[in-house]
């Protein structure tokens, strides 16, 4: 099994692209038919929007606790993940058995927030966490990062707005989406090859609409 929190990025491709900027769009989709312009794109992923953080939010970068009972099993059509949530001190942790897949996605919300409900073309300010259920890297991480996101649901791969979608602000939720619903085509330079279940654990910090 696979433990796999912010810390563990597998690719050093990834780690360097996602420490120089936050310029990954959700909306890339994974196909390889990028101009040279998005080739340059620091990060590997192409997750997340290329507006600028929040300054005056954070995301937990320690370690979480091992040992805990998670908040979300998922057994899956081959393999099963693990989920525990972030806190306010502690990056989410999840575990992949292996590789995990699955032929529909699926939406766990971990915690509960108090705030708003998000419409499905609100802008979200949120802390997030991919995994790839082939292997159990992590591709890209806010938390390590230490810094939140913010981007329309309306520019995101479906599976991640599936997820954020309907909650309330303040939610931690978790996500494993099927391809099709990620990167149908792959996303190599993030280590996602096409049929690749992706997992994500997020916090939902705010949203507008």
């Amino acid at each position: 099994m696979a433990a796999v929190n912010f810390s563990r990025v597998s690719s050093p491709v990834a780690l360097a692209a996602c420490a120089a900027a936050l310029t990954m769009s959700l909306a890339a989709c994974g196909s390889d038919k990028e101009n040279a312009a998005s080739a340059t794109s620091s990060s590997a992923a192409e997750l997340v929007s290329t507006e600028t953080p929040a300054a005056a939010s954070a995301c937990p970068t320690a370690a979480p606790a091992s040992g805990g009972t998670p908040e979300w099993t998922l057994a899956g059509t081959t393999g099963n993940v693990a989920v525990t949530g972030s806190t306010d001190t502690t990056a989410p942790l999840v575990t992949v058995d292996g590789p995990f897949s699955v032929t529909e996605t699926q939406v766990q919300t971990l915690k509960p927030g108090d705030g708003p409900v998000v419409a499905d073309t609100a802008t979200v300010l949120v802390c997030y966490m991919g995994v790839n259920g082939r292997d159990g890297s992590v591709f890209d991480s806010s938390y390590d990062r230490g810094a939140p996101v913010d981007f329309p649901l309306t520019g995101v791969v479906p599976g991640f707005q599936k997820a954020i979608a309907g909650q309330n602000v303040g939610s931690t939720v978790a996500v494993a989406m099927t391809s099709a619903d990620g990167y149908p085509e792959g996303q190599p330079r993030a280590g996602i090859q096409p049929g690749d279940s992706l997992v994500f654990a997020i916090k939902i910090l705010d949203a507008t609409s």
